[in-house]
């Protein structure tokens, strides 16, 4: 069991726990949908390969470790790609900011945000997944919950 931790009251930057020991932060860019997860040290670009379209990708120094599509604009959903399985990342309800990882119609996974006012989440993903790819679908979630605030912000003005 992982927890999200923001690393300030403002900010849409996570730190990742194991029990009580960080394990890896993300670092979501202010301006586009790019970052950057460290894992246990270790360094990893994420991206959308388009400004408003495109993949959503997870890239080490050398290599592709995971893509994801967004397969509608109306849905919180993403298709999630690793080493040729597919998984699906989808909100839990219409109006709920849980999320769900399914294997085909079985779900595997899930991240529930520990209340209502708060980014801090607590991430159930199946061990068999590497701590990066767990990592990227936190990021991913991320994104769904950043873009869902700054739509409410907006339309709060």
């Amino acid at each position: 069991m992982l927890t999200a931790v923001p690393k300030r009251w403002s900010s849409w930057d996570v730190t990742v726990l194991e029990g009580s020991q960080a394990v890896a932060d993300i670092d979501i860019s202010w301006w586009r949908e790019k970052g950057v997860l460290t894992v246990q040290g270790v360094d990893y670009r994420v991206y959308r390969e388009g400004m408003m379209s495109g993949d959503f990708i997870l890239e080490s120094a050398s290599s592709e470790l995971a893509c994801a599509d967004k397969p509608s604009a109306f849905h919180r959903s993403f298709t999630i790609d690793h080493v040729h399985k597919q998984y699906t990342l989808r909100a839990k309800g219409v109006f709920r900011r849980a999320f769900l990882l399914l294997d085909g119609d079985r779900e595997i996974g899930s991240l529930s945000p520990a209340g209502i006012f708060t980014r801090r989440a607590t991430v159930d993903l199946p061990e068999a997944l590497p701590l990066a790819v767990k990592v990227f679908i936190i990021w991913l979630t991320v994104i769904l919950w950043k873009r869902e605030s700054d739509a409410g912000a907006g339309a709060a003005t």
